[in-house]
């Protein structure tokens, strides 16, 4: 590598994919997959990988999949801060210099940065090959990256004596232990789980990272939603360990999250919504565990809907538009946030989160006067509050609702939860007293049984409009909420429980990969999902790389389906058709 980084040094930005291939660096293999074409360009991709049996990792720590996925995801976490350690950072123009993993922020994902596999253990960096303009860095620049950085970053982030083996075991443990608790959720009967002791609030809008000590209430549960669990490792709480982590329970049902405005409704709402993936130690929600089935919806004015059964909640448009068959490149924000839920009803949701303050008000509630004044004969809209309980007792589908405005949803509410000072209690009695005290004047609206939605089949051909007039779709996130689709834009700013640019990195490849596997069998969306889980559970993410297999992406972050599912139905040009007759 030397050699030939002396023989280029210097010549044209070309010359460097001479690089590309295979080295042996003292117990690391370094394999260069891609080399970037300019230093501009996106940054060249590199693996270090080691023989299992020189690293001397304890199998202990990865001899089950949770674990393996918490000793991966530690490995990239760690590796990054190494990286800020030794590398040097810029060195020319452009990207030069720059070495990166995905390491992740404050969630726990099935990553493609770190591989463990029976044989080796593999990082996935990229890298900005150094250059002056479009002239070689090499034989200093490129030789010190290439030859004495990654060797220290493969030492110090791939080899068990290196690492801070206690830090190392207490993160694996920890996300063994949430998804101990997530694996029992559903035989008792709930939809989460929040740990006494958590820190909900977040540090500020433009940070994940929990709030200080000094400034956050810690949460505690009400005795009459206290349920305790058992875990397999022993954690250390307030200087002393237990095997016994308690909290607060939110039952199957309706739940209802009410109480005055800044006492921590939403962010215990928010906290329920990321609590589908498994959370860092330290970042103080890691025992808040959700169903991983949960959707947050919300209104979503303009959006795209195609073919959507949004008839359980309107009807009878006054344009006479068939609303069992819905479509909009304008959606309001009623009919989207219809559209939404039966979206996630349409994937097998097993509960909603909604908060009325992203809600369309007239989809969650019309009261005694104005159903007075406005008749149900010129009202299109059946209220969220009317179909509620129907879509559980009929369904199964659970909700979690933060409500601060209608005392209405106390007659449809299993439990009810009343935050005071940023702490809950169980207010459910009392609410039922206050609904048969109160007389309430208002009629129940709904015209027609809640029912499935039919499945929909996204057309293979209406995909390929995206593509304009070049030959090779293009497909770029742009951030963590929108892709460059071809020539089209998904937006996602509204899709709340995307919390990592990595997912949407892998699901517009997931999309790719779907419509060209697929999609032209006329397959629903339901089957294509199950199609594509059973792919990356047999073989992780790297089959969405859309450049073979010998240019493995580090960038890759397993989404849910809901999540791609809601990039496909924002996809403008996508077109829809149902499953006649059938409903699910």
């Amino acid at each position: 590598m030397r050699k030939t980084l002396e023989e280029i040094d210097n010549k044209g930005y070309g010359a460097y994919k001479e690089l590309k291939g295979e080295y042996q660096l003292g117990h690391f293999v370094l394999l260069i997959d891609y080399v970037q074409g300019d230093p501009f360009a996106s940054p060249s991709k590199v693996r270090l990988r080691i023989p299992k049996y020189k690293a001397d990792f304890p199998e202990k720590l990865y001899d089950t999949k949770v674990r393996r996925l918490a000793l991966e995801d530690y490995l990239a976490r760690h590796t990054k801060e190494v990286i800020l350690d030794i590398s040097k950072g810029n060195r020319g123009s452009g990207k030069s210099g720059k070495i990166y993993i995905d390491g992740g922020a404050q969630e726990v994902l099935e990553r493609t940065a770190c591989e463990i596999t029976n044989d080796f253990i593999e990082l996935r960096l990229e890298m900005g090959l150094p250059a002056a303009g479009r002239r070689i860095l090499g034989k200093v620049q490129a030789d010190a990256m290439l030859c004495t950085e990654l060797p220290e970053i493969a030492s110090k982030s791939l080899i068990w004596s290196s690492l801070p083996q206690q830090e190392v075991y207490n993160f694996v443990q920890c996300i063994e232990n949430q998804e101990h608790i997530r694996s029992q959720l559903d035989s008792l009967g709930l939809l989460a789980f929040v740990a006494d002791g958590s820190v909900l609030p977040r540090k500020s809008g433009a940070s994940d990272k929990p709030m200080e000590d000094g400034e956050v209430v810690k949460f505690k549960a009400p005795e009459a939603l206290r349920v305790s669990f058992t875990v397999p490792n022993t954690v250390k709480i307030n200087g002393e360990k237990i095997d016994e982590i308690s909290g607060m329970a939110i039952p199957k049902g309706v739940t209802l999250i009410t109480g005055g405005g800044y006492h921590g409704k939403s962010t215990l709402l928010n906290a329920i919504e990321r609590g589908v993936y498994p959370h860092i130690p330290g970042d103080g929600r890691e025992y808040v565990i959700s169903n991983p089935d949960l959707v947050k919806v919300r209104s979503e004015d303009g959006r795209r809907v195609e073919k959507v059964d949004i008839s359980p909640f309107i009807e009878l448009l006054p344009t006479r538009q068939d609303t069992a068959a819905f479509s909009s490149n304008d959606a309001s924000g009623s009919t989207s946030q219809a559209a939404n839920i039966i979206e996630a009803v349409e994937l097998g949701v097993e509960g909603v989160l909604v908060d009325e303050d992203t809600s369309a008000t007239n989809f969650m509630i019309r009261d005694a006067r104005m159903q007075a004044l406005v008749h149900k004969e010129n009202e299109p809209i059946t209220p969220f509050l009317d179909r509620v309980r129907e879509m559980y007792e009929e369904e199964g589908i659970s909700t979690v609702l933060v409500m601060g405005g209608s005392g209405d949803y106390f007659d449809v509410a299993d439990t009810v939860i009343m935050m005071r000072d940023f702490l809950p209690f169980d207010v459910t009695e009392q609410a039922r007293e206050i609904a048969g005290e109160f007389e309430n004047r208002r009629q129940k609206e709904e015209i027609s049984p809640f029912n499935m939605p039919a499945p929909r089949i996204p057309l293979a051909s209406s995909f390929k409009e995206a593509r304009g007039r070049k030959k090779r779709l293009k497909i770029r996130p742009r951030g963590l909420h929108k892709i460059q689709y071809g020539v089209e834009d998904i937006e996602l700013q509204f899709v709340e429980q995307l919390v990592d640019r990595s997912q949407t990195n892998a699901i517009g490849e997931a999309i790719r990969y779907a419509v060209n596997h697929w999609m032209e069998e006329e397959a629903s969306l339901e089957e294509i999902f199950e199609q594509l889980y059973q792919k990356i559970d047999e073989e992780g993410l790297d089959f969405l790389c859309p450049f073979g297999e010998n240019q493995h992406p580090g960038n890759f972050a397993k989404p849910r389906k809901f999540e791609i599912a809601a990039a496909i139905n924002r996809l403008r040009v996508v077109e829809m058709k149902q499953k006649t007759g059938i409903k699910q």
